[in-house]
């Protein structure tokens, strides 16, 4: 499907797109302080859903897209460009005025926010977010972590940073991603593609990487869903996060699923290890947020 995005960059010269591009992000940095800080975030989980969810909230009359039109999900402001700023990162949002003409036009509250599925995993994403936003909503859907994972290998795949077949990159993982957390934590500027890329096992210690958000935020600003029951129930689930999110109620058309990726089954021994692999830290995880996931396998 052609985007209007592709449209544009096929009819207009590079150098002119270069410079529209250039002009766009400086008029929002110049303009940043009329531009309020994000009402939530969805956080994770990665190959969890994120992306679905956040094409449905887009349609709702009441959540604005982010600035400019070609940032379609994230300023990634929390992880790989801390430090660019403030100013920068409020460049990305509507203006105070943009929400309130949206708000006469359509009888609501406007709901402001970006989906970044590495927050959730990335080490000082919690306290960053903690100390800009402490009264943000922060919305995370889990999935089965033994097919998150085996997704997020085919993303890899599919993309071409990936030569290895799942079980061998399962293998190979921790050799890949050793260091890579504490370069992060040591270096507030690093950015590490193999830590994102590769840590297809890691991910799904789900409460490992949820722990610290739950240190810094009230329980009832984490809106908790299994991806399982977002996809079977796209309609209830969205009206949940909508509600969550002070939003009236709004019914979509269609509930199309995004990012799918279809391919031949997870071999089984493989599929059997992560089972018994991930067991105890799905437990945890279910004792520590009281609830039940539909990880059936």
């Amino acid at each position: 499907m052609t985007t209007l995005r592709d449209r544009v960059k096929t009819l207009v010269p590079a150098p002119v797109l270069s410079g529209v591009r250039s002009s766009l992000v400086r008029y929002g940095e110049r303009t940043s302080d009329r531009r309020p800080l994000p009402d939530f975030l969805v956080i994770g989980t990665k190959r969890g859903g994120t992306t679905s969810l956040w094409r449905y909230l887009l349609e709702h009359p009441l959540v604005p897209r982010l600035f400019p039109a070609w940032n379609t999900k994230t300023s990634h402001y929390f992880e790989d460009t801390y430090s660019r700023g403030e100013a920068w990162y409020r460049s990305h949002f509507p203006t105070e005025r943009q929400r309130r003409a949206l708000e006469r036009r359509h009888g609501g509250p406007t709901r402001v926010g970006e989906a970044a599925p590495l927050y959730m995993f990335h080490p000082l994403a919690p306290a960053r977010v903690a100390e800009l936003i402490p009264a943000v909503k922060l919305i995370v859907l889990l999935r089965d972590p033994v097919e998150r994972a085996y997704s997020h290998w085919k993303e890899r795949r599919t993309e071409g940073v990936e030569p290895l077949g799942f079980a061998e990159a399962l293998a190979a993982e921790e050799e890949r991603t050793a260091g890579e957390r504490e370069k992060l934590i040591a270096d507030p500027t690093y950015v590490s593609n193999a830590y994102d890329w590769y840590s297809y096992r890691a991910r799904g210690r789900y409460l490992e990487h949820l722990e610290p958000w739950l240190d810094r935020f009230d329980r009832e600003q984490l809106l908790i869903l299994p991806s399982e029951t977002f996809y079977r129930e796209p309609a209830a689930a969205y009206a949940r996060v909508l509600d969550f999110l002070g939003l009236p109620p709004y019914q979509l058309d269609r509930y199309e699923v995004f990012n799918d990726r279809r391919s031949s089954a997870m071999d089984a021994a493989v599929r059997d290890e992560l089972t018994r692999y991930y067991a105890p830290y799905d437990g945890a995880l279910a004792d520590r947020l009281g609830l039940t996931f539909d990880w059936g396998r």
